[in-house]
């Protein structure tokens, strides 16, 4: 669940993450903060390893007392191969707080349906390229092409 006001930029790599395919958008990402008065601010090294990737960032300085929801949760519902759909879900206080539904067109690589509020849908498309890099390489080698000996 990463936190509703990180927006991820750019994916971290090698960032020192135990099980980064773990992390709520799939990675760990760089990104800048759009918390009111920290609009475009780039959180510290400690701050996105322990609140912005994460979510329920109660020891965020930034976070403000006033807001619709502490985390934001992403998960792949539905993968034709053609069409993906993506689930959303907010949450506050550790209950969920909406949820929605997210399309995207594999073929045309576009979404059919995204979220209107720019935070949420850049997290969704971070984490849709997390997952379609873990599909990509857990995918099977194709059994047509052989090496000849």
């Amino acid at each position: 669940m990463a936190c509703p006001f990180f927006v991820p930029t750019r994916k971290l790599d090698d960032a020192g993450w135990l099980h980064a395919s773990r992390l709520p958008l799939g990675g760990g990402w760089l990104g800048h903060c759009s918390a009111p008065g920290h609009e475009g601010a780039e959180p510290p090294d400690h701050e996105l390893h322990e609140c912005c990737n994460f979510g329920y960032a109660a020891s965020c300085a930034w976070l403000p007392l006033e807001r619709s929801c502490d985390a934001v949760r992403f998960s792949v519902t539905h993968d034709s191969g053609v069409r993906l759909l993506l689930w959303f879900v907010f949450e506050s206080g550790h209950r969920p707080a909406g949820h929605g539904i997210l399309e995207f067109d594999v073929l045309r690589e576009s979404w059919t349906t995204p979220h209107p509020d720019t935070r949420i849908q850049r997290m969704a498309e971070c984490y849709l390229e997390s997952y379609l890099l873990r599909k990509s390489r857990s995918a099977p080698a194709d059994p047509t092409l052989r090496v000849n000996s």
